[in-house]
């Protein structure tokens, strides 16, 4: 008698569900532009959403916080003179998004700190190179102010957001167009997705095509490739009998897929999301009205299907909160932003866990939102992984936030001056102390400055006394986990 042995993973019973109605995002006239864009992008500050415009493009920007129904007077980020097709946050600044639009320019907006309270209709950047319309915008994952962006005119440009100057055109290596672009984990690579059936890998900096696997899907519809965080690559796309198929590449060894699966025979282009530190792909078709979840692993057969969620309405697009933004006391690993007709409906994916306490194997360290490296030095040929912060602070109530961002942009600085004294919006605090007392600021004399370094003094103090703290907590945590557990 053999027995089946269930492959066991703690991803094997994470279930998806859907937010009440009154925490859903009502009335959003969603853009019905025909490009195969996710139209949704999302931080742990804001949503935001390509809307229909009538003369021009928009989009919404909402804070997370503002749900229910949205007014149709409520403002947008309305500079495009074309429908946006694509926009993306800033992994190193959560008040700025870039969007590429059918106008053929790239823009930069800064969002302030608390929301829209009227119309955006001025970029702090506006980048012009493309010749035909911008379909896909990504920032670069580590380094600061670096942005791609990829035009129907088959052309993939870098840019230095801060400086509005173009690095690096890449205009020979894609003969027809380009359906996405992924960037590896610290940016020293990205591969692409194009209509001729291609998956390529190329060195901006060196612009050179490093690797390319003709065919990677024989069906002529849409496909995606994304980056995994060991270096492999993962794709769908279709079969020459129009299947939809998931495939796993290594690019030392691009001649066959290390694993290829056929999912169903529906239309709407497989769009992934994949997070990092779970290895865990999710799979959201467009039109379709489910999220497939799968495990990527290094046995074979390498890419694990785990489960599916499914509802009753089509998706029209999909945002993926990054990790940092997610609620750790309940075992959230994923939330998805799914747009409907009308409206944009979170999703959450959760572990289900009996314990109360931090799960340190559902959260390692993750991707931080300060950037590893400045915008020159990964010009002069530097890389780094990005810088890890930890899940646990973001738990432990006494030390939620204290993630140390630095808000040093020079984007910021493009920005009107603020009043004298005054400190810029989402600077941390220490940075807007410094500010302040800087050569410049409207401090003077030394008695001032005498105040400022007692401010200081007691701010270093509170840090100590909050890490003091929290050390404390994580014994206490690992002593009760033992007391549970029946080693004590």
């Amino acid at each position: 008698m053999f027995r089946k042995v269930v492959r066991q993973s703690k991803f094997r019973h994470v279930f998806g569900q859907p937010v009440k109605n009154d925490q859903c995002y009502e009335d959003i006239r969603v853009s019905r532009v025909t490009w195969d864009s996710t139209f949704c992008a999302v931080n742990p500050k804001f949503l935001a959403v390509i809307v229909e415009a009538s003369g021009g493009g928009a989009f919404l920007v909402l804070p997370l916080s503002k749900t229910g129904r949205i007014d149709k007077a409520y403002p947008t980020v309305c500079g495009h003179t074309g429908p946006v097709l694509d926009i993306d946050w800033c992994p190193h600044n959560d008040e700025v998004i870039a969007s590429g639009s059918e106008d053929c320019t790239v823009m930069v907006w800064q969002i302030p700190e608390n929301g829209l309270v009227s119309p955006l209709t001025e970029p702090v950047v506006v980048l012009e190179g493309h010749t035909k319309r911008v379909g896909i915008v990504t920032w670069h994952p580590t380094a600061r102010n670096v942005l791609l962006s990829a035009g129907c005119d088959n052309v993939v440009l870098i840019w230095n957001v801060g400086t509005a100057e173009e690095l690096y055109r890449l205009d020979s290596l894609h003969p027809d167009l380009i359906y996405n672009v992924s960037w590896n984990r610290n940016g020293s690579l990205f591969c692409t997705a194009c209509k001729d059936k291609s998956v390529r890998i190329i060195d901006p900096r060196r612009g050179t095509l490093v690797t390319e696997r003709e065919k990677a899907h024989e069906g002529a519809r849409p496909m995606r490739a994304i980056f995994l965080a060991d270096g492999k690559v993962f794709t769908t796309g279709f079969s020459r009998m129009s299947e939809r198929q998931l495939a796993l590449w290594d690019p030392e060894n691009f001649g066959e897929p290390m694993a290829l699966q056929e999912l169903d025979s529906s239309n709407g282009a497989l769009l992934p999301f994949y997070d990092p530190d779970t290895n865990v792909v999710y799979v959201c078709g467009k039109g379709d009205s489910s999220i497939r979840y799968f495990e990527i692993t290094d046995e074979p057969p390498y890419i694990h299907f785990l489960n599916t969620f499914t509802s009753k309405e089509p998706q029209r697009g999909m945002g993926s909160m990054p990790k940092r933004g997610l609620e750790v006391s309940k075992c959230e690993i994923a939330r998805f932003y799914k747009l409907h007709e009308r409206k944009c409906e979170p999703i959450v994916m959760t572990v289900p866990r009996k314990s109360d306490l931090f799960q340190d194997d559902l959260y390692p360290d993750t991707a931080g939102p300060e950037a590893a490296l400045e915008a020159e030095e990964w010009v002069s040929g530097r890389d780094a992984n990005p810088i890890l912060i930890s899940l646990r602070e973001a738990y432990v109530p006494s030390k939620q936030r204290d993630l140390k961002v630095n808000r040093r942009n020079v984007l910021s600085d493009s920005r009107p001056a603020a009043a004298p004294g005054s400190p810029r919006p989402g600077a941390s605090t220490p940075a807007a102390f410094t500010s302040i007392a800087a050569p410049g600021g409207s401090l003077a004399g030394a008695g001032e400055a005498g105040k400022l370094e007692e401010v200081m003094q007691e701010l270093r103090a509170l840090r100590a006394l909050v890490k003091e703290q929290g050390d404390r907590i994580c014994r206490l945590e690992e002593q009760l986990g033992r007391v549970e557990n029946g080693d004590a």
